[in-house]
């Protein structure tokens, strides 16, 4: 289905506690659609919140906040967002600005077809026009990855009214008064520091201060971690797997240390990690999967040093 056949038939919300929807303590209602929309992400049920950043992205949400979210890869920084649009009901749109997307991506561009055998110019709109008419969160994921002319194209709606002026067109867009625009990032703006993350670009200061709020997140903590992994892997929550599941996650941490310590190029990620279980449960031996998952991803001297963790870990 094309973007231009999604149907918005009722903007109705209806203010629920944040408390009873996330769990969190805090003292504040937020609004959630009355119905639901194709473009609303599925309910994930064993997703665990981090209380700081859900703050932010809800202040987004209520608010109409811009709001930039940070962290190593494999923190979910995307899926965080979208978990916390599944619960609001409300239509969520991701887009990937990798080097290929372009401004006439976002803007729009003049195309030509046929019509009753003749063929006629006409302008078909972008991806920013579309939201900006419609009750959409907008997630521009790998932000710092975009080509500099694209991110200046979305410059103008970081602004307090958030209007976008097609040149092309001669005309101005003013935002749904629920649209809302949402990014993450690797880097912190300053580009690629640890060569993990190439394909970045440094970003226009300028820019990256119109953003009202800038969230990190980080890892999970052991035990919500071990929850995930569990949670996600229903093999590893058996009796059997109780002490692996601690010894997988320990492991992870050494590798998250070695990284923080220069020792390491790669830390693992709980992606990494749900990785692992699932391929346990494929090929039947831990060390097997570990290696399919992660180990060979590194040269012979870094599967030294991850030898020894896994030792560490698995003793």
């Amino acid at each position: 289905m094309q973007l231009s056949e999604f149907r918005f038939c009722d903007y109705k919300t209806k203010m629920h506690s944040v408390k009873d929807l996330f769990g969190i303590d805090w003292d504040v209602s937020v609004p959630v659609f009355e119905e639901k929309n194709p473009l609303v992400p599925e309910i994930d049920p064993f997703y665990i919140f981090n209380s700081e950043v859900t703050k932010s992205i809800l202040a987004g949400f209520l608010y109409n906040r811009r709001v930039l979210l940070h962290g190593l890869h494999g923190t979910g920084k995307s899926t965080h967002i979208e978990q916390v649009a599944a619960r609001l009901n409300w239509p969520c749109l991701r887009i990937n600005l990798d080097g290929h997307i372009t401004r006439s991506d976002l803007l729009g561009k003049d195309v030509i077809r046929l019509e009753k055998g003749h063929p006629v110019s006409f302008y078909q709109p972008g991806i920013l026009p579309w939201s900006l008419k419609n009750p959409v969160a907008l997630i521009l994921d790998e932000y710092d990855a975009a080509r500099p002319e694209v991110l200046f194209v979305i410059q103008r709606l970081l602004e307090q009214d958030g209007k976008l002026i097609l040149l092309d067109e001669n005309v101005t867009l003013t935002p749904h008064p629920q649209f809302r625009l949402f990014a993450t990032i690797n880097t912190l703006g300053l580009g690629d520091t640890t060569g993990l993350y190439f394909g970045t670009h440094p970003l226009n200061q300028g820019q990256l201060d119109r953003w009202n709020l800038i969230a990190h997140l980080s890892y999970f903590s052991f035990e919500k971690e071990m929850a995930l992994v569990k949670a996600k892997v229903p093999l590893l929550s058996t009796p059997e797997f109780k002490e692996i599941v601690k010894s997988m996650v320990a492991f992870a941490d050494l590798t998250r240390q070695g990284f923080k310590n220069g020792d390491l190029g790669l830390p693992m990620s709980p992606r990494s990690v749900i990785s692992w279980g699932e391929n346990i449960d494929i090929f039947k031996d831990v060390k097997e999967a570990l290696t399919l998952s992660f180990l060979n991803r590194f040269s012979e001297e870094d599967q030294k040093l991850l030898e020894e963790y896994y030792e560490r870990a698995f003793e």
